[in-house]
């Protein structure tokens, strides 16, 4: 089986020494690792959306940035595949058949997605959207047949649901969808919930980026979209 990697982030904000220590930093360890056949990292735009959704101008203008902020950390585009998930229109598609396979009570327990509610004063009025973003995950990392997801101990409940919806689509349309695993940073989370309050950003790298690195010829292009349908 090939090995596949898909991991992300929200283009909300720049990103700072918190995700590098959190993710970014493992993630150019699993580039040049050379176990891997291929690596998708996704500027899920269209995810930001769910509580961003007055904000749009916010999160169009984070999605360069976010890309820039890659670069400047070493993912080399060469070896991985950045895109833009509301440039791959099958996600939202294959997120609505999952919504069938889900009851809300699942959802509702979700860990990660009650503490996010709790975050964002979402208790009385929560987005239909952002509710279900689990679902969308998983769309997300069934579609690229991800084998692995990088991701923080906060994200375990989110991979613990795609890995249930699996085994249901699975179980009623026989075997189509991969079983992802999660991969947890060496980083303990404590410490990256402390450095994700820093105010300090990845200045001196991105320029540079900007300035001395010649435009990377994959970098953000559309790609053929895999055939996953059962």
């Amino acid at each position: 089986m090939k090995q596949v990697i898909l991991t992300g982030d929200r283009p909300t904000g720049r990103l700072h020494v918190g995700h590098y220590v959190g993710s970014l930093k493992e993630r150019v360890r699993l580039q040049n690792s050379g176990k891997f056949d291929e690596i998708y990292i996704m500027i899920a735009d269209a995810q930001a959306l769910t509580d961003n959704a007055e904000h749009p101008e916010k999160v169009r203008q984070n999605i360069m940035q976010v890309a820039l902020d890659y670069l400047a950390c070493g993912l080399d585009p060469e070896k991985v595949n950045i895109f833009i998930q509301s440039m791959v229109p099958e996600l939202t598609e294959l997120s609505f058949y999952y919504m069938n396979l889900v009851t809300v009570a699942r959802v509702q327990r979700n860990p990660t997605v009650k503490t996010e509610i709790k975050q964002k004063n979402f208790e009385a009025s929560i987005p239909v959207g952002f509710f279900t973003y689990p679902i969308s995950q998983a769309a997300d990392i069934t579609a690229f047949r991800a084998t692995v997801v990088p991701a923080g101990e906060d994200q375990m409940p989110m991979v613990e649901q795609c890995k249930e919806i699996v085994h249901k689509f699975n179980s009623v349309y026989g075997e189509t969808l991969t079983d992802p695993q999660i991969v947890l940073p060496f980083t303990k989370s404590i410490v990256l919930h402390c450095l994700q309050r820093s105010a300090i950003n990845i200045l001196i790298a991105n320029w540079l980026v900007i300035h001395t690195l010649r435009p990377p010829r994959r970098s953000l292009r559309p790609f053929p979209f895999a055939n996953i349908a059962p």
